[in-house]
């Protein structure tokens, strides 16, 4: 079987755009399968329902070919997990959690274990409930690692470790794919997911809108160099050439310019002839893909939006959930004049008191002039 994940058209909507829509993709035997996006994009909703922990309103995910849903028991003979919000049993440290997962796990040899704690530079006499969230993660690393399965879910299991704990979780999550495991991986760390995965998927509102393949963003057939010159003469000189230019700094003489690599021994001849201040290559990472990918997927759904608004549907053509969803904005916008309306209010309170007090000065004052002028008039 050459696929061991599969998620067809998997749905789970919370209502008012929360949850996650429509999602496709497959984990293929032996691949690591980054999956990065914002808190709340869906990451740990996908996860929840490969493991069997949610069902879905509507798709299906299948791991090994089995109903993720209705055979969650039998998957997770084959799966380790480390979850995103770690919560021990009541057990008095981690030395005592560890020995009961091995005897859940039926594991004799504790060879792995202490391989595995040696590596984490774990401390396991630790009071479970007292330990830091760097600690309690690398518990859990352990507790996952050490069954030896052949398939390894985690959602964002570095989360709490140091940089150089990271480096050493790195090189664990490489032994384990250079022995044919299957691994998915969710996490927001952009380097972590470029130093192990084959190939990273980007959620965003709950829709995958890009999968990237590490080895055509590693192995790209041009490379990027900003270039700065030490007189404005060679600046606009080079310039003329038609080199193809992504940016310009005029203030500075600088350019930053694509070339394909067929081309590089020609633009290094070139440069021979021009007085250069520095010369450096522009990295091409992953980070920057989607970056790349999120900036058109603002501006398709920025014209969307303006051609709504140009254009709006007649209500009778408006499905019911438009209709709600056009409630909905209209009872938020409501709620934003409103209170803008009291924020104004409780900001010009001084200002409103002051006017009435003024205002009560005027009317005394005039009521005693009334008087006065009477009192004038009846002596006369």
């Amino acid at each position: 079987m050459d696929s061991v994940i599969t998620v067809e058209h998997l749905t789970k909507d919370y209502g008012e755009g929360r949850g996650i829509f429509d999602l496709s993709f497959e984990v293929k035997k032996g691949e690591t399968f980054g999956f990065v996006g914002t808190n709340g994009s869906g990451k740990t909703t996908t996860i929840r329902h490969i493991m069997g922990f949610l069902k879905a309103q509507s798709g299906q995910v299948t791991v090994l070919g089995l109903d993720a849903w209705k055979d969650s028991p039998e998957i997770k003979k084959y799966v380790e997990y480390v979850p995103g919000e770690i919560a021990f049993p009541d057990l008095r440290d981690g030395t005592t959690f560890l020995k009961a997962q091995a005897e859940l796990l039926g594991l004799k040899d504790t060879n792995r274990i202490n391989y595995l704690v040696e590596k984490l530079q774990l401390d396991t006499s630790a009071n479970l409930k007292r330990m830091s969230k760097g600690m309690k993660q690398k518990t859990a690393i352990v507790a996952a690692f050490m069954a030896d399965k052949d398939i390894l879910i985690l959602d964002e299991p570095s989360t709490g470790l140091d940089p150089l704990m990271r480096e050493t979780f790195i090189e664990l999550l490489q032994e384990e794919k250079s022995k044919g495991k299957t691994i998915f991986m969710s996490s927001q760390m952009f380097d972590e997911l470029e130093d192990v995965c084959d190939r990273v998927a980007l959620i965003f509102d709950g829709r995958i809108i890009d999968i990237a393949d590490m080895s055509e963003i590693n192995n790209l057939p041009y490379k990027t160099f900003k270039v700065e010159f030490t007189t404005r003469e060679d600046y606009l000189k080079f310039k003329r050439l038609k080199y193809e230019i992504v940016r310009d700094q005029e203030k500075y003489n600088q350019v930053t310019i694509k070339v394909y690599d067929k081309n590089l021994n020609r633009l290094f001849d070139t440069l021979k002839n021009y007085t250069l201040k520095f010369i450096a290559e522009v990295k091409y990472n992953l980070e920057k893909h989607f970056k790349e990918v999120l900036a058109k997927e603002y501006a398709r759904l920025d014209a969307i939006k303006k051609e709504e608004e140009a254009h709006p549907k007649p209500q009778e053509e408006l499905t019911r959930t438009e209709q709600k969803q056009i409630k909905r904005e209209h009872k938020k916008e409501e709620k934003k004049e409103n209170q803008s309306e009291k924020n104004e209010k409780f900001f010009n309170k001084p200002k409103v008191k002051a006017e009435k007090k003024e205002i009560k000065t005027h009317k005394k004052e005039a009521k005693k002039a009334e008087k006065q002028e009477k009192k004038e008039v009846d002596n006369v």
